[in-house]
């Protein structure tokens, strides 16, 4: 479903100089549920203006309401009261229309099959702005802020283990905790199961990955593994549970539950 939006609407954010581009690509929120999420992409594209006219083409039938530019210019395509069409197929706590309970944040960037450059610091600087005034806004919760891979993890990888979640997280956005050193021992892999396993999946659940508690180490969990350490174990990311990924792992779990 597609509306207009008259031009000359001026954007959410309350930040200088964001830009209003409308997107045609929008539709209702449905199921009225609050906006309580938000997402974290990148363009995977040579600028931002070409992912800017990709998610503004009907034809495409993708979109997202903002997006920053690598100089950290933002332009809105997007009103927040819309449900843009960023997140696809998706799921965080059971919840799957991920589209119509967030906010999606394009950051241009090449992404892995073209170079995966690092992501700018005056682009950064935009984001953590940017993402702070729809956080307050909103009330999003920190552990709400999410890469598009952790909602998606056999399908997507961005932002990817180059984002600085840290530096988020410096700026009261995003849950996060200094990710536990990788040394050896005991790690699991495809094709293992068992209890230990399956007590993995449950706490990968438990945090919101869509996972299934089988008590085999599939490619699914492999996937979301892999997402799990793309944004909070980033120095390896090979979808092998190692101690440091399940130690950390715990540590946000329980970060959570000290806090509820």
């Amino acid at each position: 479903m597609e509306r207009d939006v008259p031009d000359a609407a001026l954007p959410d954010a309350k930040l200088p100089g964001v830009a209003w581009r409308p997107s045609p690509n929008f539709g209702p929120r449905v199921g009225g549920a609050p906006v309580d999420i938000l997402i974290l992409h990148y363009t995977d594209m040579k600028t931002a203006e070409a992912a800017i006219g990709l998610l503004s083409d009907p034809a495409s039938n993708v979109s997202c309401h903002y997006v920053v530019g690598e100089d950290g210019t933002i332009t809105q395509l997007v009103a927040e009261a819309d449900r843009a069409w960023h997140a696809g197929v998706s799921s965080w706590h059971g919840a799957t229309d991920i589209n119509s309970r967030s906010v999606g944040i394009e950051i241009a960037n090449l992404g892995h099959d073209h170079g995966y450059p690092d992501f700018p610091d005056e682009q950064i600087d935009a984001v953590i702005a940017l993402a702070c005034d729809i956080c307050a806004r909103h009330g999003i919760r920190p552990e709400r802020i999410l890469a598009h891979s952790d909602v998606a993890p056999a399908r997507k990888r961005d932002p990817g283990e180059k984002f600085p979640w840290g530096r988020l997280a410096s700026a009261g956005l995003g849950h996060f905790v200094e990710p536990e050193p990788i040394r050896g021992g005991r790690f699991f892999s495809i094709g293992e199961s068992g209890a230990p396993i399956e007590a993995l999946q449950a706490m990968l659940a438990l945090y919101g990955y869509p996972i299934q508690i089988s008590g085999t180490y599939d490619q699914e969990t492999e996937q979301v593994v892999t997402a799990f350490q793309r944004h909070f174990r980033p120095e390896r990311v090979d979808g092998i549970a190692d101690s440091s990924t399940i130690v950390t792992l715990h540590r946000l779990a329980r970060a959570l539950s000290d806090k509820a």
